[in-house]
């Protein structure tokens, strides 16, 4: 126990010691990932408190990792790279770098050099002047295809907006500024790095969320991971968010509403043929209205089954937290740290 205690100690002064952790998640970018440490150094350059870059390459084939790995040791560079054993998605790399974070602050931008390291200081500055906890990047000017890129982005930002109340111009833009002890309550799971101001505005007021114009470069080496389709997995992304965001504590409520409207309809339905029946003296054997209250009634009782079953499984998931959906290989640090 108090080996425990001074292990939690120490990781507790060394968290201290830094400032602003930058997250950057990276799959095949071995042509990009030299020149993203480079910028990000020197944008970095004249910040005046303790920063760490933090790199998770989410599988990759190539030799992004290598090159990666190449600056490790550089003078004034306090590097970990977190290399996960296999892709598991960019929402999962990020969630690996947020918890191996150690700053106060938490920013996160992407490995493909579109968003500029040097907006970041300012941005820093704009989130403790306003107080916020989470500060996106608005991509005013974006560098992209109109079809591919800015037709879905488009789309998906209006139905996000309306569904979750939080309004906001670009949620897909990687960029962001967190709160460290904010963030860190909120669980990655799926594609959610798309509905991360959502998923935060369910831990603090969405007008502790703001944002703010950045820099955007068009990509230079390899090819965009994302495309129209991505509009529709949006979509039903965006249905489990709404369902999360409402019913994530109480998932019975809505299985139980859904199972108890139907089973009224059917009481009302069967009361009806019962006095058809048994009062009137007709035949409902062959009647359809007798068939639709039978098959109502039973949707009814799988309903609230489900109901019941979605509640055992949520309060198990929140007696295990502790659950990843990445596994790690290997964490690479550096042998210099920044001052």
């Amino acid at each position: 126990m108090l080996t425990a205690a001074k292990s939690l100690g120490a990781y507790a002064e060394n968290t201290l010691t830094v400032e602003l952790s930058l997250v950057v998640p990276i799959f095949n970018e071995e042509e990009s990932v030299g020149p993203l440490i480079d910028r990000v150094q020197e944008a970095m350059s004249g910040y005046a408190d303790r920063w760490e870059l933090i790199l998770v390459d989410d599988g990759s084939t190539d030799a992004t990792l290598a090159n990666a790995r190449a600056a490790i040791g550089r003078p004034g560079l306090d590097l970990q790279i977190v290399a996960l054993q296999r892709n598991f998605g960019q929402t999962a790399a990020m969630q690996a770098g947020i918890t191996q974070a150690r700053g106060r602050l938490i920013a996160t931008l992407d490995g493909d050099l579109q968003n500029d390291p040097r907006d970041i200081p300012g941005m820093v500055a704009e989130l403790e002047r306003r107080e916020l906890d989470l500060l996106v990047g608005w991509r005013k000017n974006r560098q992209d295809g109109l079809l591919l890129r800015k037709v879905p982005s488009w789309i998906a930002n209006r139905l996000i907006g309306r569904i979750t109340g939080v309004r906001l111009h670009d949620y897909g833009c990687s960029l962001k500024i967190y709160r460290g002890s904010i963030i860190k309550q909120v669980k990655l799971m799926g594609e959610m790095h798309r509905f991360i101001p959502a998923w935060v505005a369910g831990v603090v007021p969405s007008s502790r969320i703001g944002e703010m114009p950045v820099t955007h470069h068009a990509r230079q080496h390899g090819v965009s991971k994302y495309g129209i389709s991505r509009t529709f997995r949006v979509i039903l992304d965006l249905l489990s968010v709404m369902f999360f965001m409402r019913f994530k504590a109480r998932p019975g409520h809505f299985f139980g509403s859904l199972g108890l409207g139907l089973g009224a309809l059917s009481s009302l339905i069967l009361a009806y043929l019962f006095v058809e029946k048994f009062i009137i003296g007709n035949s409902i054997g062959t009647r359809p209205l007798f068939l639709i209250g039978i098959m109502l009634f039973l949707s009814a009782m799988q309903l609230i089954t489900t109901g019941i079953l979605a509640e055992m499984i949520a309060r198990t998931y929140y007696r295990d937290e502790s659950t990843v959906n990445y596994i790690i290989r290997d964490v690479y640090n550096g042998d210099h740290p920044n001052p």
